[in-house]
């Protein structure tokens, strides 16, 4: 490495950040290159109008904190407004299934667009370039087109399952999105096959010309405002006027003598913590990676924050997160201990059925001077609506709120539901040795730990750390990639878990990671994604 490394989810956006390193930028100014072109390359995973976390680490400015930018909800939302309209949750815990789906697809489904000003905002705070001239990588891929890659296909053509809509039904069931996305003769674009968004070009050069601001108050507030009263969508011009990035310090832990520094709430980095602090007790080492002793250890930590993450964790403006005592040790070595004794945790949920979306990406880049930045951002799903002519596609957060209202994470005016987005740096010693994150929603917590602790307790470098065979348990079930022996998984049967097997041999998360050695880092990119690691 002369310059940097950078980690992603899509080789254009790698490329992209890469690129950007080489010409004399810095770590935040490649982080954010690499962000706009995801959203020109992957637009059902992320977009300027989506929400996501920036963890900045920078010693030349004595400088550490998470740039958090999660979407709210609008503030014509109201707490019981869809209670009468719940037919169940997602198994997983990731979100509610709706009578006429108006909290997951449509203009209902839109929280405030919150990415374009975090970007910003970023560049201004940390950075050394400006938006105008890293937009044009995003300008280009949007008016030259991007090769369809086999991720996005796969995103595209996943069926409707345990009462969640089918992912082509985002592209299809509006006009104005299916004027990018349906070809002439009806279908969708094929792995390798060009796909164009001039319209999202078009909105690039306006906001590159005339600021971020353009997109919040001037004439494309107007025309995003106008569609949504025409529509009965709930966004209006205060919730634009209103979006601003909060600047919080991270949330520290430690494990293993390593100190652990991630989100805050409603961030989901304290789950990041509790698992660890869980996990602390117990010599995994000794288990064998991905032995049945250790899944289930491990799965039972996870549901243990599961449990916790629904019953506690919300946005901390509206309601009480008990930070101090989830993330203590002293509550770890009680949770350890119920692991011990053999106590199987129950996940309650409402009407359980259908299982999580994963739209989301992420970035990991660290320079020459020390900067490492680890950034998630996404669409938490996609809402399916664009306003004609500008060509982004908004998110679909309000599908991830509690309709039933009295919870930590039910609806409120402004309010940001807890998304599981946890960009994470581990320190050795006071330096950064392994900056890691992830998408999945609901299954990131349970990818970045399994990343961490392959690189920890079992010496793994970064590409390992992420390729390696994953489970999850955000349920009673314990999920397993199709990697994991069968003769594991008949043993946690035997002891009395249900397993769910899937076709995958790379899920539970899309993982990316840079890890420090030495002087030198080595960066890896998951396999079920498109991406890669490059150093420049």
């Amino acid at each position: 490495m002369t310059h940097g490394i950078i980690s992603a989810a899509q080789p254009e956006a790698a490329e992209a950040g890469a690129d950007i390193l080489a010409s004399g930028g810095n770590a935040v100014d490649a982080a954010v290159a690499a962000a706009l072109v995801q959203t020109a390359v992957d637009p059902q995973m992320c977009g300027i109008a989506g929400f996501g976390c920036m963890h900045i680490y920078m010693p030349s400015r004595n400088a550490h904190v998470c740039l958090d930018f999660h979407g709210r909800a609008p503030l014509a939302a109201r707490p019981d407004m869809w209670a009468d309209r719940v037919i169940g949750e997602a198994e997983d815990g990731y979100g509610f299934i709706l009578e006429g789906r108006v909290n997951e697809v449509g203009y209902g489904a839109i929280t405030s667009p919150m990415t374009l000003r975090a970007l910003d905002h970023a560049l201004q705070a940390y950075g050394t370039m400006q938006l105008q001239s890293l937009l044009a990588p995003a300008i280009a891929y949007c008016e030259e087109g991007f090769m369809v890659r086999p991720h996005v296909v796969t995103y595209w053509s996943q069926t409707a399952n345990h009462g969640r809509i089918a992912h082509e039904q985002f592209l299809r069931q509006h006009p104005a999105t299916a004027a990018i996305y349906i070809k002439p003769d009806g279908r969708l674009h094929r792995v390798g096959e060009t796909l164009r968004n001039p319209d999202m070009g078009r909105t690039y050069r306006r906001i590159a010309e005339h600021g971020v601001e353009e997109f919040y108050s001037g004439a494309i507030a107007r025309e995003i405002v106008a569609d949504m009263s025409e529509n009965g969508g709930m966004l209006r011009a205060d919730d634009l006027a209103q979006v601003a990035v909060e600047t919080n310090p991270p949330l520290r832990g430690t494990y293993r003598g390593l100190e652990i520094t991630t989100n805050q709430p409603p961030g989901g980095g304290l789950l990041i913590v509790q698992m660890l602090n869980i996990l602390e007790n117990f010599d995994l080492q000794a288990m064998g990676h991905n032995s049945p002793d250790y899944i289930a250890t491990v799965a039972e930590a996870m549901k243990i924050a599961t449990v916790d993450k629904d019953r506690y964790i919300g946005d901390p403006r509206f309601v009480e997160v008990p930070v101090a005592r989830l993330a203590s040790k002293a509550y770890a070595a009680e949770c350890a201990e119920r692991i011990r004794r053999g106590e199987k945790q129950h996940v309650p949920r409402f009407n359980p059925g259908a299982p999580e979306s994963k739209n989301t990406t992420h970035v990991n880049v660290a320079d020459e001077h020390g900067t490492c930045v680890t950034v998630t951002h996404t669409l938490g799903q996609p809402s399916g609506i664009v306003t004609k002519g500008l060509g982004f596609m908004y998110n679909g957060a309000m599908a991830q709120f509690d309709p039933r209202p009295g919870r930590a994470t039910s609806i409120a005016p402004g309010k940001s539901r807890f998304s599981a987005l946890c960009p994470t740096i581990v320190f050795k010693e006071g330096k950064p040795v392994f900056v890691v994150g992830a998408p999945g929603n609901t299954y990131i917590t349970m990818g970045v730990v399994q990343a961490i602790l392959n690189a920890v307790d079992f010496g793994m470098n970064a590409q390992e750390a992420v390729s390696a065979p994953r489970f999850c348990a955000t349920s009673d079930v314990i999920e397993i990639s199709n990697r994991i022996t069968r003769r594991a998984e008949r043993e946690l049967a035997a002891r009395g878990y249900p397993m769910r097997r899937y076709p995958f041999g790379y899920h539970f998360s899309g993982v990316h990671a840079l890890r420090l050695v030495g002087d030198a880092y080595d960066g890896g990119a998951d396999p079920g994604r498109d991406g890669m690691a490059m150093s420049v």
